[in-house]
């Protein structure tokens, strides 16, 4: 028997397994620090090996990601300090006014 069916048949018999993927009930609340992103990313794995997720939406949530963790190193690289000192703002966008 190869690995993939041995797993296959290890998820089968397995009674822990939900028909919702864990990554969810994360998602749902959402991401705001990196222990979120790391349950997040974390259970989106496991969903993924289990099959509970399908491999597309796993595609989209690690690009989203990736891009998430991108727009906050910009942030903390380019960012402009906000009045409270704690916290940074990125403006991406200028507004031109038009006369």
């Amino acid at each position: 028997m190869d690995a993939n069916k041995a797993v296959q048949k290890a998820l089968k018999g397995s009674k822990s397994l939900s028909k919702e993927p864990r990554s969810l009930a994360i998602a749902i609340k959402g991401v705001h620090t990196s222990q979120d992103f790391a349950k997040l990313m974390s259970a989106l794995m496991s969903d993924l090996i289990s099959g509970t997720v399908a491999p597309n939406v796993g595609n989209a949530t690690c690009n989203a990601g990736g891009k998430l963790l991108r727009i906050v190193e910009l942030q903390y690289k380019y960012g402009t300090t906000n009045p409270d000192g704690k916290s940074k703002t990125l403006t991406l966008a200028v507004s031109s006014e038009v006369s």
